[in-house]
């Protein structure tokens, strides 16, 4: 890879982010910011954060290939590497077939957007795959730099670096409320999951492939599920869980905070991983 993401970033829609955050995510020592929420291909907003930070790489997590075609954004990653050289990294993606109507063959229509980016100059190390089961997994190894995985747990990890080998990013994702109240923590986090993960076939087949029942997907995620995919705690706990992904072999975590203020917890989390 041409860029330098460190261990930890952070992952928030493109309506969450703004120069000022860009600004303050660098000082406390982010290493990427991940714009989520399908950016369109014109990615527009990476100049916007890109242009107020100096050091700080910007991801998308993801491009959905269905949305936009691989020359509009081929042009657009030629566009920004050229004012930002070594801090773009342009995570693509199938999306989901509960969204798309022409949702056909989804694998082969990664392999042949991953040849037209290919034919566009856009280099491997500069992009990542979303990618969940072992099929596009491999791909990710074989065709990017490595794999950025939504809605999983440590346990994934696992399974995903084994599938990945050394040597090829492995950029999770995971959602943290930062509360002392398990409760609380519940009450944020399970309606954020609920609604439209446990609604999409690709992440329900994900969370049972790693060992999650079909009662743990009922009724709106048990506790546990919940638990799993939004840790809850002060910024040390929800540091340690961060942890337990980069102990699993993460090189880097995305880090998607709710709650009514997610700066206090991007605060209290690079306090208890980045001091």
């Amino acid at each position: 890879m041409t860029n330098e993401l460190g261990t930890l970033g952070v992952w928030a829609h493109e309506s969450a982010l703004d120069a000022n955050l860009a600004k303050e995510l660098e000082s406390l020592g982010y290493g990427a910011i991940w714009i989520g929420g399908s950016p369109n291909g014109r990615l527009e907003a990476v100049d916007t954060l890109l242009d107020a930070t100096e050091r700080i790489v910007v991801a998308t997590g993801i491009v959905n290939m269905w949305a936009d075609d691989a020359a509009t954004v081929a042009r657009s990653y030629h566009r920004i590497v050229a004012r930002h050289p070594g801090r773009f990294l342009l995570g693509v993606g199938i999306g989901h077939r509960e969204h798309t109507q022409t949702y056909q063959k989804p694998y082969e229509k990664i392999v042949e957007y991953l040849d037209q980016l290919d034919e566009a100059g856009v280099p491997v190390e500069d992009r990542v795959l979303a990618a969940l089961g072992p099929k596009v997994l491999k791909l990710a190894a074989e065709r990017a730099a490595g794999a950025h995985p939504y809605l999983v747990t440590p346990e994934h990890t696992r399974m995903a670096r084994d599938i990945l080998g050394e040597g090829k990013l492995l950029a999770p994702e995971h959602k943290v409320v930062l509360s002392d109240d398990p409760e609380q923590g519940r009450a944020i986090g399970r309606p954020r999951v609920q609604n439209p993960y446990f609604g999409l076939a690709n992440y329900v087949s994900n969370l049972r492939r790693i060992g999650w029942s079909d009662e743990d997907l009922a009724d709106g995620g048990s506790d546990a599920l919940i638990d799993a995919l939004v840790l809850h705690g002060s910024g040390a706990v929800i540091a340690d869980g961060i942890r337990a992904h980069l102990e699993a072999g993460a090189d880097h975590v995305c880090v998607q905070a709710l709650g009514p203020d997610p700066r206090a917890a991007y605060r209290a989390i690079s306090e208890g991983l980045l001091s």
